[in-house]
């Protein structure tokens, strides 16, 4: 049981009814999962508003509540608190009622529109492999030590969140590491922790099916960094265009990482080959499992990361040749006919570019690149054909197929993708709506030596359509077709 007056520590009051010194049981903005003496907290969602269910809450055996607009009915013995807005004190509340679990650890945040989940993962890895007991929030996973727990979003809600950091702190983890996304930023989840550092890796065309405008896109990124105390510190790739924008408010210490130019960490590639890549890291000679240009930037970013934690240059330089590459990203397998075979989560017309130009620079030129790509449904429209047309120039042939249609007709989503394709291209470009199909046929299109590149699932073990999600894992779909074919 925690004080009421206590959990509203910090958060921004502008009414209040009732007494603030009762106990509370539990805090929920889900009037659903509220608890007998709980504080139920009225978010305003984009499908539906906490507000319309503050009875329901009350018949939960809510005790107090926070909203925006005092309700008409008020009920004696129930506290009510009126805030500005419902979704950004549900932050700070979270972190209250938790006792500010982040404090207690050592925690950074990586955003940014491609490379979060790589390198926060590897993150994870290093400093495990370093003799720490680690915290993970991924896209992925969520892991405390060892304890493994299946992630629903890329940052979860201030609720759920501060709970892993809690149980974080209980199982003495010295070091946490998170993607934080736009989305997370924007609506809030994030108030009220306390990061030791934040990453800054790239920006991108992606969710502008949310944020309406790359300028608004850019804007909340930034605001990431803009919350950020005087003790802790932020490192922005510079050879990113809008690096530097980022840092503009910051009160954080900044470091710059750049491949392109001089930074205060560099890094130059020496050589990139499937095995993986040479490189030389502040003029130290580096080789490392993963593979790419992309990923020397994420090589990089860890690095800068464990530096700035204090650890030994020469013992993370060792740790990190030996890291392994992550789930869904760049993974690849080689057929008994010497077919390269790539699945990767590519699904911003940025990142799939990166992975195409990578496999560019590797291959000799005699082989055929053969991309199998969809875009997801219900998000931003506006990428569609864009990532259609970079596969096109990128590919010798390219197989349009279904990612995650979600709510939306699969046909419809590959008729937009199609109007990125320029005549030029019509020959090499085939349209399956199954995935399953167009992966097959990418399997049975390619011939000794060639490269199959499966993008935009990744990690991901459905397929999502019509609000359902049915099995579906690129990666076994491919080696199962590939071995069939090899026989």
């Amino acid at each position: 049981m925690k004080l009421l007056k206590d959990i509203l520590y910090k958060v921004r009051l502008t009414g209040v009814i009732g007494s603030t010194n009762s106990s509370i049981s539990s805090i929920a903005f889900d009037s659903r999962k509220v608890e007998r003496n709980g504080l139920f907290i009225a978010v305003k969602g984009g499908v539906s508003d906490g507000h319309q269910f503050i009875d329901k809450a009350l018949e939960m055996g809510a005790k107090a509540i926070v909203c925006e607009k005092m309700p008409d009915n008020i009920i004696s013995g129930v506290t009510y608190i009126e805030v500005e807005n419902s979704g950004e004190s549900l932050g700070q509340i979270a972190s209250n009622f938790y006792e500010n679990p982040s404090n207690k650890l050592k925690l950074v945040g990586v955003t940014g529109t491609n490379g979060k989940t790589t390198t926060t993962s590897l993150l994870f890895e290093l400093f495990t492999n370093l003799g720490y007991k680690v915290g993970l929030i991924s896209t992925v996973v969520y892991r405390i030590g060892e304890k493994e727990i299946k992630a629903t979003h890329t940052t979860p809600d201030a609720i759920r969140l501060n709970e892993l950091f809690a149980q974080m702190v209980e199982e003495k983890c010295d070091f946490c590491f998170m993607e934080v996304s736009s989305h997370a930023i924007h609506q809030g989840r994030i108030n009220g922790i306390d990061f030791t550092g934040g990453v800054f890796t790239n920006i991108t065309h992606d969710h502008l099916d949310y944020h309406k405008t790359f300028k608004e896109y850019i804007d909340v990124k930034k605001k990431f960094f803009d919350g950020l105390s005087s003790d802790a510190f932020a490192i922005t790739n510079l050879d990113d265009k809008n690096g530097m924008v980022m840092m503009q408010n910051t009160k954080a210490e900044v470091l710059t990482l750049a491949i392109k130019g001089d930074a205060d960490f560099k890094a130059k590639i020496i050589e990139n080959q499937f095995t993986g890549l040479q490189l030389k890291i502040n003029d130290k000679d580096l080789w490392v499992k993963l593979i790419g240009d992309f990923n020397a930037y994420n090589i990089l970013s860890v690095y800068a990361v464990a530096l700035q934690l204090l650890e030994d240059e020469l013992e993370v330089l060792t740790q990190i040749s030996a890291l392994n590459n992550v789930e869904g990203r760049f993974e690849y397998m080689r057929t008994t006919k010497n077919i390269v075979a790539i699945v990767d989560y590519a699904h911003t017309p940025d990142a799939l570019k990166n992975v195409l130009k990578t496999i560019a620079n590797i291959r000799t030129g005699n082989e055929k690149v053969i991309t199998v790509v969809g875009c997801g449904g219900d998000r931003d429209k506006t990428k569609r054909s864009i990532m259609a047309n970079i596969a096109c120039k990128l590919s010798d042939k390219v197989i349009l197929t279904s990612d995650n249609p979600r709510t939306e007709n699969p046909v419809t989503i590959l008729e937009e993708m199609q109007k990125g394709v320029e005549p030029i291209d019509y020959k090499k470009t085939i349209t399956i709506t199954d995935r399953k199909e167009a992966i097959k046929t990418a399997s049975a299109l390619a011939e000794e030596n060639d490269i199959i590149l499966v993008a935009g699932k990744g990690h991901e073990n459905y397929q999502e359509i019509n609000g359902e999600r049915f099995p579906f894992d690129d990666l076994e779909i491919l080696t199962e077709t590939l071995k069939i074919l090899d026989k």
